[in-house]
């Protein structure tokens, strides 16, 4: 219990309780756990690049969200859930790209361009329906859709104006479509003999054009998770010595 609140607070004290969403996962992890349902907080680094954009340099944002693993038949289970703290993007743009997006090239008090570089950060809602296989080793595989609502879209330069850093951002939402779909496959493994916390990897690509009139300009991102089960480690500690107990009282018994 200890343990859960102070995750808590340093959710708190790194900006991250801003969605309500994690404080739930947090909370009510340990009462959604069962045998046939894992849920818990994920979490990690995502890199993301826009295809159709003269730069290819990937954006590296952070994600966070919660996860459900819900069990299906022997080895095969549903991995879904929503990361609600999540970006699609690129950084790096040349002029080509921000003439292309409609851009504003910002310039000083003698008309010259302010030095910095551009990005195109896009805020979203993803979420993954993925079909996984774990082994007996408890590596396992994935693959499956995910879809995403992109609610805010902005291109962003960061500068040094007269010594400082500074920010300036221009939004620009209405130029892009709001739903994304596309295909992701993963790789990972569960610790503490599939029962403690799951590294993976992921990767997505995305079949909608992120520009309404931009053509091939498709998002894709590789994922690095990690996926923290609540209570499910618990739970299984507790059954395992009520397991000890009743084959206990079974021998006094007998």
């Amino acid at each position: 219990m200890m343990k859960k609140y102070l995750l808590i607070i340093a959710l708190l004290i790194g900006g991250l309780t801003t969605q309500s969403q994690v404080l739930i996962t947090l909370l009510l992890g340990d009462k959604l756990n069962s045998d046939g349902l894992e849920f818990g907080l994920e979490g990690g680094v995502n890199w993301t690049n826009i295809s159709g954009m003269e730069t290819q340099k990937f954006a590296q944002k952070w994600n966070l969200g919660f996860y459900f693993d819900i069990r299906l038949k022997n080895q095969w289970s549903l991995s879904t859930g929503t990361l609600v703290k999540s970006n699609f993007g690129v950084d790096k743009l040349t002029d080509n790209d921000m003439n292309a997006l409609g851009a504003t090239i910002y310039v000083n008090n003698d008309g010259e361009a302010i030095e910095g570089d551009y990005g195109q950060k896009v805020n979203a809602f993803m979420v993954p329906l993925l079909i996984r296989y774990k082994f007996k080793n408890h590596m396992y595989v994935e693959a499956g859709p995910q879809f995403s609502l992109m609610y805010k879209s902005w291109v962003e330069l960061n500068a040094d104006v007269d010594g400082r850093d500074a920010i300036f951002k221009e939004y620009n939402k209405e130029k892009i479509n709001k739903v994304d779909a596309g295909a992701m496959v993963g790789i990972g493994y569960k610790l503490l003999k599939g029962t403690g916390w799951t590294f993976g990897a992921k990767y997505y690509y995305g079949f909608v054009d992120l520009f309404k009139d931009i053509s091939n300009t498709k998002n894709s991102s590789i994922h690095l998770m990690l996926q923290i089960p609540i209570g499910a480690g618990e739970k299984a500690q507790k059954k395992k010595e009520d397991k000890k107990q009743k084959k206990a009282a079974k021998k006094n018994n007998g």
